[in-house]
């Protein structure tokens, strides 16, 4: 081994000594063929083996140390500039190195190989990792793993917690049989859509998912006994294959929503649901809000009936002969309720499907109330209520002080100055409780399935009457775990169909093909 050149140290660091460092890290040109120390096929300085000397030398392995890898001289050359770095002799070219020199100068020190450290177990992976997993955050496997450990965690609280079967309350054990056997939705699992399976969430999301099927109707306007006029839209269904005499097909009678007519999404889809099977549907609009002219200073409510009967004794009166039902949605569902509640058997109808109605009307208003609910559903029922009134403003404000009307921001205000004063009631808590299905239950007597989510901001769970309806023989509640109101949805993109809507054709279709088994009770 050749003796270091020993020079004495400089007084003062340098200004470019920081360059110095650099082209420590970074070596510069390879040395020419003739300078030892340097293969000319590679044009690459190299090291010699250590030999029996220590520290290297030429060796018998100087040889084999040249077919060394890529990788291994990459990791002694780090060493190397680690080390020189912090020694007093990498100041400058060829001050204080040992013998076994690299290029231009500069000795490159070696390490004995027992001298890996933690340092050198880090660059050695990242090399790895640079030159093996050339890929993204999810395809270097730790992201692949932790993506996969959220889905199963996931998953298996979807399973768990979302994914349910419906409660099935009801007392009469042969109304259950009948369910159980010809409707078996009812009693099957509920998956509902998995990246929206909140209420609020598939609440609002079901008008903008839900597809609108075409569907041509005939409308048809009626008289009422105070002078006032009722607009039907009909879906015949002439084309039906099934029922090709009119005069015995089966009818359906749909009532929508709050502020909802015959051009609403789930409506569109309950028709489309009965026309596959053969059947006849009628929308039933609530005065003033189709686009009919309103011939008196009065609209409608949850709590008067008398449009409801009107119609539906019109209706039974054009087909006396074809069997006939009615299935009621949010308010139009509330509105049914309080008409079968009124008249027990005393009704046309044969059966009844009820779906996200307003139980308790206290209840409903006080959740609608809350800041959430208020923002993202309470105002806009209010100014939808403000808008189907505002055209009829000159019949309307002989009656109502409707600058008053059109101030209210909360449901219960619209209620308090508009409603309760439009049919009556000496006060709006009169109405709220004259209004709530909850009350008549008891004395509905026909056979009545009722589809409800324990989510529902506009029922809550706790408004749902199940011990009243355990005292009623004709009635079956169906409660879902998820849902929110009016939504139900289910699978990964729930376009075309929802759990409400296979309820609604599964019970139809039962009642209208095996009704008399249930009729007898």
């Amino acid at each position: 081994m050749s003796p270091a050149v020993e020079r004495p140290m400089p007084a003062a660091l340098p200004r470019k000594s920081r360059h110095w460092r650099r082209r420590l890290r970074h070596p510069g040109p390879p040395a020419s063929p003739a300078e030892p120390g340097c293969d000319p096929a590679r044009s690459r300085p190299l090291r010699a083996a250590p030999g029996p000397g220590g520290r290297g030398g030429g060796g018998p392995g100087a040889a084999l140390y040249r077919g060394a890898g890529r990788g291994q001289r990459q990791r002694e050359a780090g060493a190397s500039s680690s080390f020189s770095s912090s020694s007093p002799s990498s100041f400058g070219p060829g001050v204080g190195l040992p013998a076994a020199a690299g290029v231009w100068g500069r000795a490159v020190p070696c390490r004995p190989p027992c001298a890996m450290d933690w340092q050198v177990l880090t660059r050695e992976l990242s090399l790895y990792l640079e030159s093996q997993v050339r890929v993204g955050f999810l395809g270097s496997g730790v992201g692949l793993s932790l993506v996969l450990g959220f889905g199963v965690a996931y998953a298996c609280y979807y399973l768990n917690s979302i994914a349910k079967k419906p409660q099935l309350v009801a007392s009469n054990d042969r109304f259950c049989r009948f369910l159980e056997e010809y409707c078996p939705v009812v009693t099957e699992t509920y998956y509902p859509t998995i990246w929206c399976w909140e209420g609020r969430v598939q609440t609002l999301l079901r008008p903008f998912i839900t597809s609108r099927p075409q569907v041509q109707y005939r409308n048809e306007l009626i008289k009422t006994a105070d002078g006032g006029q009722i607009s039907l839209d009909w879906f015949d269904n002439n084309d039906s294959s099934y029922y090709p005499d009119a005069s015995t097909r089966p009818t359906v009678l749909l009532l929508p929503g709050l502020t909802g007519t015959s051009k609403e999404s789930y409506i569109l889809h309950m028709i489309h649901q009965s026309e596959t099977l053969g059947y006849r549907c009628v929308v039933f609009n609530n005065r003033g809000i189709a686009g009919e002219e309103l011939l008196t200073p009065r609209t409608y409510c949850a709590a008067n009936t008398e449009d409801l009967e009107a119609v539906i004794h019109y209706v039974h009166s054009l087909h006396p002969s074809a069997p006939f039902m009615a299935a009621g949605v949010s308010m139009g569902g509330m509105l049914l309720l309080n008409y079968l509640g009124k008249t027990g058997r005393d009704t046309p109808l044969m059966a009844a499907a009820i779906f996200s109605a307003g139980w308790n009307v206290f209840e409903s208003v006080e959740s609608l109330e809350k800041p959430l609910n208020w923002l993202l559903f309470n105002y806009y029922l209010t100014t939808c209520l403000q808008s189907s009134i505002s055209r009829h403003r000159q019949m309307l404000e002989k009656l109502f002080d409707m600058d008053l009307v059109m101030k209210a921001r909360t449901v219960r205000e619209f209620d308090k100055q508009f409603t309760s004063v439009m049919f009556g009631y000496r006060s709006i808590d009169d109405y709220y409780e004259d209004a709530s299905p909850c009350r008549k239950l008891k004395s509905v007597g026909i056979p009545v399935l009722c589809l409800n989510s324990v989510d529902d901001v506009f029922s809550p769970a706790h408004a749902i009457p199940v011990e009243t309806a355990k005292q009623n023989a004709n009635v079956a509640l169906v409660l879902t775990s998820c849902g929110g109101h009016i939504g139900f949805l289910e699978g990964i993109w729930p376009r075309k169909c929802t759990y409400m809507d296979r309820v609604f054709k599964q019970f139809v279709q039962a009642v209208f093909e095996h009704g008399n088994k249930i009729f007898s009770m």
